[in-house]
């Protein structure tokens, strides 16, 4: 049987460690590690008997594939540069797996890049949270040649209980930014429908479970709603990561002539949060905005 590949990690964050963790746990050697912030990298690098790569050629060069789980299209430009400390200085012969929630165009952007570096890049876009990317068991939308994702799929599906080959590159960013804005509007419907029942003085409680039977009910009613009700906005996926979620899907329609008010009243809502401090809460957090009891700028000053 031949061994498992190196893996090198860019982005240590909630989800790049936790999926660091699970390759290491089931044989993946990780060759390397590399985070804007050079201490969580040495932590991480030492709980996986890894590198801590003071340069992102350096992770390139000592790893065989590179999963990246940046923060946005800056972030994801800047790894891949075309000059200076990038991932393109080593990539000849190597294969890129990103992971981060970005505009299409720029996946695209960067699979052009890797490919006349001499590497293979796609998109591997997840719809799940912490624990999943721990478990191995999150649900992955694949985009890029179907080579390259033949290439990485042993490892894929070791990374998740569900896979899906959307398409060539830059689709699967788009079906993912749609799966986020959906899922934003029904979070932020939620926290409208539970602030209601609040100030009306129902039993928030059995407006769940009523919910839960009923044509209210949603994946975000299980996720997020007694989050929403008892304040508890500890962070899987922030609002400041569905504030800018929104708003990639909100210029997908733009350049489709489409007009969505629903996604836009729900970015203004998790823009409210940003501006209030309040960005790294959780989602459910913008519950905080819909309860008449509470407000915003005084939970971010606590």
């Amino acid at each position: 049987m031949a061994s498992n590949p190196s893996i090198g990690v860019v982005g240590l964050g909630r989800m790049g460690a936790n999926i660091a963790r699970r390759l290491k746990d089931i044989g993946y050697p990780i060759a390397a590690v590399y985070d804007v912030k050079p201490e969580t990298a040495r932590e991480v690098a030492a709980e996986l008997g890894a590198q801590a790569s003071p340069t992102l050629v350096g992770v390139a060069a000592a790893s065989d594939v590179i999963i990246t789980v940046v923060t946005d299209d800056a972030a994801m430009r800047r790894i891949y540069a075309r000059d200076g400390d990038t991932l393109l200085q080593s990539a000849r012969g190597k294969l890129f797996v990103n992971c981060a929630t970005i505009t299409p165009d720029v996946h695209v952007e960067v699979e052009r890049l890797v490919e006349n570096a001499g590497g293979q890049s796609i998109e591997a876009c997840m719809a799940s949270s912490i624990p999943q990317a721990r478990q191995g068991t999150l649900y992955l939308m694949i985009g890029g040649r179907k080579d390259a994702f033949e290439k990485a799929k042993p490892m894929l599906e070791r990374m998740s209980a569900s896979l899906r080959y959307v398409g060539g590159s830059g689709e699967a960013a788009k079906v993912k930014a749609l799966v986020n804005m959906v899922m934003n509007i029904n979070t932020a419907g939620l926290a409208e429908g539970l602030g209601l029942g609040d100030a009306l003085g129902l039993d928030l409680t059995v407006l769940r479970e009523i919910f839960a039977q009923t044509g209210a009910n949603s994946r975000v009613l299980e996720t997020d709603g007694a989050d929403m009700q008892n304040r508890d906005h500890d962070c899987y996926f922030s609002a400041a990561h569905a504030a800018k979620d929104s708003g990639i899907a909100l210029a997908l329609a733009r350049s489709a002539g489409l007009d969505l008010p629903l996604a836009a009243a729900t970015k203004q809502q998790f823009d409210v949060m940003v501006a209030h401090g309040l960005g790294e809460l959780d989602k459910s957090g913008v519950a905080e905005l819909t309860f008449k009891s509470r407000h915003a700028p005084t939970l971010a000053r606590a």
